[in-house]
């Protein structure tokens, strides 16, 4: 018995130091410490595969230094065309490039695109007219007519000499098997699996840390990107409860930063402990003419403490004055995303927050709920989105900032997975994102304070809670 305390002693240390040298926030480390030692077999396995850790990868720094050097004339020109910009919109524009390194730049057009339908043509008439190269990244790429019919598409441009990278999440995608992409390889398109599942030679598999982001770049000079995965439950044209979701085709210079991102996660996805740059940089990252239009792309994941994305998100809500409206599939806040919500409400702010009624997870759906009447008292406005599974990821902030990307509302984004967002700054977009919103709300029902739950299904939604960090 006294060996037994004595070597249970120990290992509570060890292991103790291990997670308190990981410097994460008190409550999750606190958690990890308790769990550890209440299971310290399991726990151990649990920690193994599922705990908290950095990530390091390589900059592709000669890329960004390329761009960098371009943009300084690009910001001035800037300056002279929104001299009037509120100190807070250039405060959000100043957060955005000191925690992702990726400046302010500009679009010739910024196109939202409501919908699997919309978005899936747009990017196949892009690809059909390709010259130089495509690029894809995507969470979940199914095998199914959609992802079939742009592989098939993909395969043609190949042997039409366009060259095609195609990189997808190993977990997200994990159905797009070897004999679906076999193809694009044998036509000369390229193809790569970001974090592998399988023990391998990193020994530890990666089951979090994902790549959410979705993006397609083609010719260095038309991009995307958004909630729009490549997969029939997205088009209403093949199923007819398709998630309802949006996504952003852009133009012009800020292309180049959304081209960097999906780079730099290619150079990683090949071999992540040594630099695979691109050659033909004046082709991936071409010179273009200043747009009308102020656009940033920010990037943020598990390889940077920054947390951008979470920042810019908090940020861009204390410096709402008049309307903060949010749209989002999964909400399970932050400590201080919760914060900033309740204190615009308090404020006078204008905070709407829209939901899908049923996500297409029952632990997300409940832990979302457990914060409504704490939203809802504080002067939020709650909906519930009831048509379709509701995807969208947008936000508007006043009339000067609209943010549409791939980041959900909760931890998983903010933290654990690789993510990207344009931020457009002006009017013209955030009216689109209003009226999409406005159009929104006609399929949607707001929810009342204390709202009729049973014993259970408020004993349900408190227990989803616990499990937000990991959610």
């Amino acid at each position: 018995m006294l060996i037994l305390s004595v070597t249970w002693s120990l290992y509570v240390v060890i292991v103790g130091v291990w997670i308190l040298l990981q410097r994460r926030a008190p409550v999750a480390t606190l958690s990890w410490l308790l769990s550890m030692a209440v299971l310290p077999v399991a726990g151990i396995g649990i920690y193994y595969f599922l705990g908290p850790r950095r990530l390091k990868r390589q900059r592709l720094r000669r890329l960004r230094s390329r761009r960098r050097s371009r943009v300084r004339a690009s910001i001035a020109r800037l300056k002279e065309k929104v001299p009037a910009a509120p100190e807070r919109l250039h405060q959000v524009v100043k957060l955005v490039t000191a925690s992702t390194n990726f400046p302010v730049s500009t679009a010739d057009k910024v196109e939202l695109l409501v919908g699997g339908a919309a978005t899936f043509d747009s990017i196949m008439h892009a690809v059909r007219e390709a010259k130089d190269h495509i690029h894809l990244e995507y969470y979940i790429f199914e095998p199914d007519e959609t992802g079939l019919r742009l592989i098939a598409l993909l395969c043609q441009k190949a042997r039409e000499g366009v060259t095609v990278r195609l990189l997808v999440d190993a977990l997200g995608s994990k159905r797009l098997s070897r004999k679906y992409y076999a193809a694009l390889e044998a036509a000369g398109g390229e193809f790569a699996l970001f974090h592998p599942t399988k023990f391998g030679r990193r020994v530890r598999p990666v089951i979090n840390f994902r790549t959410h982001r979705k993006i397609v770049v083609i010719d260095g000079a038309i991009g995307y990107t958004g909630g729009v995965n490549i997969t029939d439950e997205e088009d209403k044209r093949i199923l007819q409860d398709a998630y309802h979701d949006v996504h952003v085709r852009l133009e012009g210079p800020v292309v180049n930063w959304l081209q960097t991102v999906f780079l730099e996660d290619w150079s990683y996805a090949l071999d992540y402990n040594r630099k695979n740059e691109p050659a033909d940089f004046n082709a991936l990252l071409p010179d273009l003419p200043d747009g009308n239009q102020v656009v940033q792309i920010m990037a943020s994941g598990p390889d940077s403490s920054m947390e951008a994305i979470h920042r810019v998100h908090v940020s861009a809500i204390h410096a709402a004055h008049k309307r903060l409206w949010l749209t989002t599939p999964y909400f399970v806040p932050t400590e201080a995303a919760m914060l900033a919500l309740t204190n615009a409400a308090l404020r006078g702010v204008d905070v709407c927050l829209l939901v899908p009624e049923k996500s297409d997870s029952r632990v997300v759906t409940a832990a979302a709920r457990s914060y409504f009447d704490e939203l809802i008292t504080c002067g939020v406005k709650v909906f519930e989105y009831h048509r379709s599974m509701l995807h969208s990821k947008t936000m508007v902030v006043d009339d000067m900032v609209g943010i549409i990307g791939t980041a959900n509302f909760d931890n998983r984004s903010f933290r654990l997975n690789y993510e990207v967002c344009a931020v457009v700054y002006g009017e013209a977009f955030a009216a689109k994102l209003e009226q999409q919103f406005v159009e929104d709300l006609k399929h949607a029902r707001r929810v009342g304070y204390a709202r009729p739950q049973s014993f259970w299904q408020r004993l349900g939604d408190s227990a989803a809670r616990l499990m937000s960090p990991l959610l």
